[in-house]
């Protein structure tokens, strides 16, 4: 069963996707980039305040299925320059994600606009 997942406090969908979908014990995110939800502007210049929106995105959709970053078991993260700015990433990144932390995979991708985009996957303990 797939249950389609929305929330008002994370950017609209700007294509053909959902902002999340619950499948069995596990909610998939589509990649989330730094867009203010309310005015879908970019948020901030540098990769500090781009990872924090980004994260303050992925936040709000995981809540609308009652779940927090303790829940997320995969992080994939995209960086426009990783050699450039994964430390930066990671330190925001670590503010919000603790230990035993989530698996990821971090790339570098061409991002139109922006710094990083982020997807996560996190495990419903009450789902099966």
């Amino acid at each position: 069963m797939r249950t389609v997942l929305q929330s008002d406090q994370a950017p609209k969908p700007g294509g053909s996707y959902s902002q999340a979908i619950a499948a069995g014990p596990f909610l998939f995110t589509a990649g989330m980039g730094p867009q203010d939800p309310e005015t879908g502007k970019v948020v901030g210049e540098t990769i500090e305040e781009q990872t924090a929106q980004v994260l303050a995105n992925l936040q709000a959709i995981l809540a609308a299925d009652g779940l927090t970053f303790a829940d997320v078991v995969k992080v994939t993260t995209h960086l426009q320059d990783v050699e450039r700015d994964f430390a930066g990433y990671d330190a925001v990144y670590r503010t919000v994600l603790t230990e035993p932390y989530p698996v990821r995979t971090t790339v570098g991708s061409t991002l139109l606009g922006i710094l990083v985009e982020i997807d996560v996957v996190a495990y419903r303990s009450g789902e099966s």
